[in-house]
C-alpha cells in the first residue's frame, strides 16, 4: 500500500472503524467459504483493517496473524477480544513478515491490491506465493471501480494477476464476481473479483 493511501486511511479512521465493524465476516467471505481450510489452520490476513475477518477466523479455532500498516486500525483491533497476532507491514514485499520465515496454510489478501501500482500488484503475487505452505491456499479479492480521492486506487487487470499467479506456481481453483457489501460502494458501482489458488 502506498504511503498516501495509508495516510488517507489514517485520516478517515474514526469513520472507517465504525463502518468496518458493521461488516458481517461470514457474508463477506461467502464467495470463498467453501475454500477455507479445516481447523486448526495457520492463517495470515494481509491488510486486515480492524481484523473483522481475522477475529472471526480466530474464533473458529484457527491461528491467525493479521498484517495492517494503519496504526489506528491496529490500535482499534487491540481493544477487541481474540488471540489474533498483529504485524505492521505492507505489500508488495512485506519485509518484516517475510523476515520471520513462516509459511501459512491460508494467505488472505482482501481489498488490498487496488492500492498498489500495476507493477507492484504483480510483485505482490510472488510475495503471497512464498507465504503459503506447499499445498497451502491463497485467496484474493480484487476491487473494480472508483475509490476515495484520499485513498487512491489503481485498475486491476485480472488476467495479468492470473498470469503472474500461474508463473509463480499457483493453481486457480475458483474465480467469482461479487457485489460490494457496503452501500456507498454499491452506489458507486464497485464490484469485486474473488480468486482462490492452491500452491
Amino acid at each position: 500500500m502506498s504511503q498516501g493511501a495509508i495516510e488517507g486511511y489514517a485520516s478517515a479512521a474514526p469513520e472507517l472503524i465504525d463502518r468496518y465493524g458493521d461488516i458481517d465476516p461470514e457474508a463477506h467471505l461467502a464467495p470463498v467459504r467453501a475454500f477455507l481450510p479445516p481447523m486448526p489452520a495457520t492463517i495470515i490476513d494481509i491488510g486486515a483493517g480492524i481484523g473483522t475477518e481475522a477475529r472471526w477466523l480466530d474464533a473458529q479455532g484457527h491461528s491467525v496473524v493479521a498484517v495492517e500498516p494503519v496504526a489506528a486500525f491496529r490500535e482499534a483491533a487491540g481493544r477487541m477480544p481474540g488471540n489474533v497476532k498483529w504485524r505492521d507491514d505492507r505489500l508488495p514485499e512485506l519485509p518484516a513478515v517475510m523476515a520471520e520465515g513462516r509459511a501459512y496454510d491460508l494467505v488472505l489478501a482482501l481489498a488490498m491490491l487496488q492500492h498498489l501500482s500495476p507493477p507492484d500488484q504483480i510483485r505482490s503475487i510472488d510475495t503471497l506465493y512464498r507465504l503459503a505452505t506447499p499445498g497451502g491456499r491463497l485467496i484474493l479479492s480484487l476491487r473494480h471501480g472508483p475509490g476515495h480521492p484520499d485513498r487512491k486506487v489503481h485498475d486491476i487487470d485480472v488476467d495479468a494477476i492470473l498470469d503472474a499467479a500461474a508463473c509463480a506456481g499457483l493453481v486457480l481453483l475458483s474465480r467469482q464476481a461479487a457485489g460490494s457489501l457496503q452501500k456507498a460502494n454499491r452506489a458507486a458501482g464497485v464490484v469485486w473479483t474473488w480468486l482462490v489458488f492452491d500452491r
